[in-house]
């Protein structure tokens, strides 16, 4: 259903359903310091990453496509038509968009460009660039990109200044605000380069940042644009205030912890529980050198767990699925491993409005009867969730009910290993780049080898890595996958049918259920807040009765260490950590540690 709701006429700002907070004449946002000064560098580590980019490595500075491992951070080298707003959940503000139309009843986005829009090398951002790079990337992006734009119909330039984008009328009401949203590429530059192969040759961008210098794998920094265009605009005021951020790179956690204490790098947000309860020892912690603290998360925790292949036909059936999560103690990790500091992650959309509890709503049944049949009867109870363990590590009573669903399934225990009627055994390889998750992996392979099933670890490097994720070609791998605050067009990509085949897509598991299509299309076309709460609650229940994965842990906040040099605003923007875009050098703390920044 087209996003007709938001009324026809020019605004500053779009949103999903079509509230913003802030007005036409905003001066910047509440989470940024306006005064914030501008100069020294930012030298981290990465903690998120996009499209093609791999945190560990890189031999591509074009983060655009499938192919290649970009480097992390090339995102900040573009600009695009809008930007969001993030403390709120989905809105968005005009960048090189001075305006925007809702047309034809919602069909048709009539975007007009501010005149100073500029690329680096000088050259104006018309609004031939804007459509050649909206359909640039429908055809020949990303699949996180053509994926999710596959109903943008096209975009068209009807003058210098003035982009029109034109959906299919299936488009979700969120489409328009992800095209919005996307990086704005040069089409005279691609006049005489190829948009879909790797390359090393810096982008041109027009973004606040340009690359600086690099080194393959090493490192990579980009240089503040000191005349950028965009500059003084209310969506870029207090923002941007490093003259360099430097992502160093490191294919081992503790290789890239022992660099941190050295101060080889200043920032790092800490991943491993381990670590941060007791390898925070270091004489610059006493010295106050370094601080530590822990920044709240307010953004949906994301899909965190084992996802299994169920393109492979030994992972098939969902009562061989949930057996293999049985034989994981979570409660024994928990305490074990993580010294206490994780909660179990059971939804789809853990940490949000969205997640289902308890029994469903009666508008939740209203949704869910038409399928009785074709789910599973739990989806009509208690929501699922992970059973709680005795803790020992080897719980018997979760793996003898482990035992039983996988003779069900029609495995049998045969001279200690599990086999099918083809006397094919059970195996299970989980694939990982790094060793660091082997303490997790390790007790969870004791009891899947107590049931029978033969597992092993492979650690491979970290570009054949994401290459085998592309293809599918593992039977269990360990992801997070973050979630926008307003689930949008990234659950078709995550979830449904029409991408589970699709090399690069985030259907890791291959879920391909024509129930789950159906509420995602409903999910997308929701005209209110409220039913959209409804909707994804549905889908949340259908989506945990297919055991497509084994899930983690979260927990509602980062921990941050640094070399105290770094300021930061009071408010912290609700949906974001916002270290990147809003934090800025303390000179006089810099000079006291002798921190030349």
């Amino acid at each position: 259903m087209p996003a007709a709701a938001q009324g026809e006429g020019e605004r500053h700002g779009l949103s999903y359903f079509g509230d913003l907070k802030y007005p036409a004449d905003f001066r910047h946002f509440d989470y940024v310091n306006p005064a914030a000064p501008k100069g020294g560098r930012l030298v981290t580590v990465p903690s998120q990453w996009a499209f093609n980019q791999n945190p560990s490595t890189f031999n591509s500075l074009n983060t655009l496509i499938l192919r290649g491992d970009a480097a992390v951070g090339l995102e900040g080298t573009f600009s695009a038509l809008m930007v969001r707003g993030l403390d709120e959940p989905d809105a968005v503000y005009g960048l090189v968009a001075r305006s925007v139309s809702i047309r034809d009843g919602g069909n048709s986005y009539v975007f007009r460009l501010r005149p100073e829009a500029r690329f680096h090398d000088g050259s104006p951002i018309s609004a031939e660039d804007v459509a050649f790079s909206l359909n640039t990337l429908k055809e020949k992006g990303h699949p996180a990109i053509s994926l999710t734009i596959r109903e943008m119909a096209g975009a068209e330039a009807t003058g210098w200044d003035t982009v029109v984008v034109r959906f299919t009328g299936r488009q979700s009401r969120g489409l328009p605000l992800v095209v919005a949203t996307l990086p704005i590429v040069s089409k005279a530059y691609y006049a005489t380069r190829p948009f879909d192969q790797t390359t090393m040759e810096p982008p041109l961008g027009s973004g606040p940042y340009r690359v600086g210098r690099f080194e393959a794998g090493r490192y990579i920094e980009y240089e503040r644009v000191a005349d950028w265009w965009g500059r003084d605009l209310p969506v870029s005021v207090g923002q941007n205030n490093f003259d360099v951020i430097r992502y160093e790179m490191f294919r081992e956690r503790n290789v890239a912890f022992e660099a941190f204490k050295a101060g080889q790098y200043l920032l790092r947000e800490e991943f491993t529980s381990l670590t941060w309860a007791t390898q925070y020892d270091f004489p610059a912690i006493a010295e106050k050198k370094v601080v530590r603290f822990e920044l709240e998360d307010q953004s949906p925790s994301g899909r965190q767990g084992w996802y299994l292949n169920t393109r492979r036909e030994k992972f098939a059936d969902p009562r061989v699925r949930e057996a293999l999560g049985l034989a994981f103690d979570f409660e024994w990790t928990n305490k074990n491993v993580f010294f206490g500091s994780y909660t179990r992650v059971h939804s789809f959309f853990v940490n949000t409005e969205y997640e289902a509890t308890g029994t469903p709503s009666s508008a939740e049944l209203a949704l869910l009867e038409p399928y009785r049949g074709k789910v599973s009867d739990e989806v009509f109870g208690e929501a699922w969730r992970a059973p709680v363990s005795d803790g020992s590590g080897r719980d018997r009573a979760t793996l003898r009910r482990a035992s039983q669903l996988l003779a069900e399934a029609g495995w049998t225990l045969q001279n200690g290993a599990l086999r099918n009627r083809r006397g094919e055994a059970l195996t299970m390889e989980f694939l990982d780049s790094d060793t660091s998750f082997q303490r997790v992996v390790g007790p969870f392979q004791e009891n899947l080898k107590r049931i029978g099933v033969d597992s092993t670890s492979r650690i491979v490097d970290p570009s054949q890595y994401q290459k085998r994720i592309d293809e599918f070609d593992f039977d269990v791998v360990s992801r997070r996958t973050s979630m926008a605050p307003t689930p949008e067009e990234s659950m078709r990509e995550a979830w449904s049918s029409a991408t589970a085949d699709k090399p690069g897509s985030a259907n890791l598991p291959g879920i391909k259920d024509p129930v789950v299509d159906a509420l995602v299309d409903k999910a997308l076309a929701a005209t209110t807040r409220e039913d959209l709460v409804t909707i994804c609650r549905a889908l949340d229940r259908v989506l945990r009765s297919g055991r497509y994965w084994i899930p983690h842990w979260y927990k509602g906040s980062h921990w941050i260490a640094m070399w105290d040099v770094y300021a930061r605003p009071a408010v912290k923007p609700r949906y974001s950590r916002g270290i990147q875009n809003t934090w800025w050098v303390d000179r006089d703390k810099a000079a006291a540690l002798g921190k030349g920044l």
